[in-house]
């Protein structure tokens, strides 16, 4: 069955990005002068994903709402002869269907999972982190969907990671069988170095049977008090197959500031129109 659903959550509150995210959701702050979300979107466009579901929280509304169209600005811009941004903006209201639900607890990302399981149904679907930014040709949760359209089981990107900062991810026990494709044993959150199973992290992307809603909504609370989605990789393993993929691209952890940077850096320099301008820059600051 095709991968035509993913889901996206969003309903933290953005703690680390204080003052900014008090009244903007961080999701929503730009890269550069695109919202960090609408990457992680495009992502899911390019890889064949037909609908977006975000799991939100209170006064995360404005997320939805910017990819919904916008008459009243549309006829401003037109009216101040700025067609280009007006066709931009019908692109991005254009470019996928998107629903929400509503996280009313913040009881972990098993759970903000879990909470999208009546819009998902009973069907194979992505769930992608809004904190994770892949830069990659291939995008990165395309490479898991060709992975999970041959075995039929769930994929979960993998990144390794020095040791020193296993502590910081879930991380998995399993065998490469192939370059790159790994066989998944168990997945462990969070787990001290001394104790952690190999380096190979869990990134925030994932293809997921339907079978892990049941698992999720049986799970008790786990480290943090909370429903871990890693701790139902881990039964889920147990039940069935399962792999992981080590994804080919950049990564920016854009839920941290430095990381934030690194990527606002990283797409600037994409851009024809900044490049010229950042190498100068940058280069003026180190001489």
């Amino acid at each position: 069955m095709k991968v035509k659903k993913a889901v996206i959550p969003v309903a933290g509150l953005g703690t680390r990005f204080l003052p900014a995210t008090k009244t903007v959701p961080k999701e929503l702050l730009p890269i550069v002068d695109i919202p960090s979300i609408q990457y992680v979107v495009q992502e899911a466009v390019d890889a064949g994903i037909e609908e977006i579901i975000f799991v939100t929280g209170r006064g995360k509304d404005s997320i939805e709402d910017h990819f919904d169209e916008a008459p009243e600005l549309e006829q401003i811009l037109s009216n101040r002869g700025n067609h280009e941004m007006v066709k931009t903006l019908r692109r991005i209201a254009e470019m996928i269907e998107v629903v929400s639900v509503r996280q009313k607890v913040p009881l972990g990302l098993g759970h903000a999972v879990l909470c999208a399981r009546d819009l998902v149904g009973d069907e194979p679907f992505a769930v992608m982190l809004a904190d994770d930014l892949v830069d990659s040709e291939v995008p990165c949760i395309k490479q898991l969907v060709d992975i999970y359209n041959r075995e039929e089981e769930s994929v979960i990107a993998l990144m390794q990671v020095p040791l020193e900062e296993v502590h910081q991810y879930g991380v998995i026990k399993g065998q490469e069988i192939e370059p790159r494709i790994f066989r998944i044993e168990t997945t462990v959150e969070k787990p001290v170095s001394s104790e952690a199973p190999s380096r190979m992290a869990i990134i925030g992307r994932y293809v997921l049977r339907p079978e892990i809603f049941e698992i999720l909504r049986k799970q008790p609370p786990g480290r943090g008090g909370e429903i871990q989605l890693t701790d139902g990789l881990a039964q889920l393993a147990q039940q069935r197959k399962m792999f992981g993929c080590a994804f080919t691209g950049e990564r920016y952890d854009i839920g941290d500031k430095f990381g934030f940077v690194r990527a606002t850096v990283a797409y600037a320099l994409k851009r024809a129109d900044l490049r010229d301008k950042v190498l100068a820059y940058l280069k003026s600051t180190i001489q």
